[in-house]
């Protein structure tokens, strides 16, 4: 028998678990077909292997997104009220905002993230770098509404959702996060959100299975995040990453493939695999302009500007709550 297999199966369940974690792992993993929520590979681990994948030469949407945001700052200041209250839904690394503050004079920053512990990294870091930029950090789920911090409640409000992660969620839930984000801001605020555009399929293939593997890792790490905080005995190297590209639905695709038969214990629940059988856990839509901005006034905001970069790879849109 394989000791490092018997060790894992034997491996005490967490004293203490977040029950919203929990209850998502056990309903995903109950599913046909299985699934986990993409918002649970930002623990500390995997955020910092998701900065990595910016910086991979296959993975344009960061750099290209950086790129409007330099060459249209001027342009995207002008779209946004002065001495506003920046919230930025999902902030990970400061790297974008920190090119909005270099043109736009924000009269605080409200960084919302589910990572409590890189949430609190990163402030610290832009506190020390801009010290007088009064910066709010919430921890908070940003898919569900959240009270903002009651020293903002006066100032006009600003979201920004870099990174298009509006990309990360199924069309409903796209529309449903921006009314829920428009009902935190306030009549009257602005949104300034990153789009990726539909593109050929090697581009995005290429894009999400890099040479190097980090993306991989990404991945594999929501299997040792469940066995480090749930205590599951998931064996990584039962699974292999596998990212494609749904023509019909215009969204890439990742899974976890199982390698082969086998079960997994956690939360006093067993969960069968079969082979080949996926976990499927991130899905990214890629929009047209046009069809972006329909989702967009279903849930209530209006088109103002857009900009894109000189091969129409990627978007930046400034949204106007009505």
């Amino acid at each position: 028998m394989n000791i490092h297999v018997s060790a894992r199966a034997e491996r005490r369940e967490p004293s203490s678990v977040d029950p919203a974690f929990a209850r998502d792992a056990v309903s995903g993993l109950s599913q046909y077909p299985k699934t986990i929520s993409p918002k649970y590979f930002y623990d500390k681990i995997g955020s910092h292997l998701f900065e990595r994948i910016t910086l991979l030469p296959e993975y344009y949407p960061t750099r290209t997104e950086l790129r409007i945001l330099r060459e249209h700052g001027a342009d995207i200041a002008d779209s946004i009220p002065e001495n506003a209250a920046l919230v930025e839904f999902g902030a990970g690394a400061t790297t974008k905002v920190r090119l909005l503050l270099e043109t736009c004079e924000f009269g605080a920053y409200v960084p919302v993230d589910i990572s409590g512990d890189f949430l609190a990294e990163q402030a610290r870091i832009l506190r020390a770098d801009h010290p007088q930029l009064k910066v709010h950090p919430v921890a908070a789920d940003f898919t569900t509404a959240f009270p903002l911090p009651h020293e903002i409640r006066n100032m006009p409000k600003v979201g920004f959702f870099p990174g298009s992660t509006i990309g990360n969620f199924d069309p409903a839930d796209a529309e449903a996060f921006l009314r829920n984000a428009r009902g935190i801001l306030g009549h009257g605020a602005a949104m300034i959100i990153g789009v990726d555009l539909e593109k050929d399929e090697d581009t995005l293939h290429a894009a999400y299975n890099d040479a190097t593997g980090v993306t991989a890792k990404f991945n594999l790490n929501v299997l040792e995040r469940m066995n480090r905080e749930l205590g599951a005995n998931f064996d990584p190297a039962t699974f292999d990453h596998r990212a494609l590209y749904n023509h019909h639905l215009h969204r890439i695709e990742m899974h976890l493939i199982s390698r082969k038969a086998h079960a997994v214990r956690m939360l006093g629940r067993t969960f069968s695999f079969g082979t080949d059988e996926s976990i499927h856990t991130e899905s990214s839509y890629k929009y047209s302009i046009a069809r972006f901005q329909e989702l967009a006034r279903r849930a209530g905001w209006m088109p103002d500007k857009v900009w894109t970069d000189a091969r129409d790879m990627f978007s930046v849109h400034a949204l106007r709550a009505g």
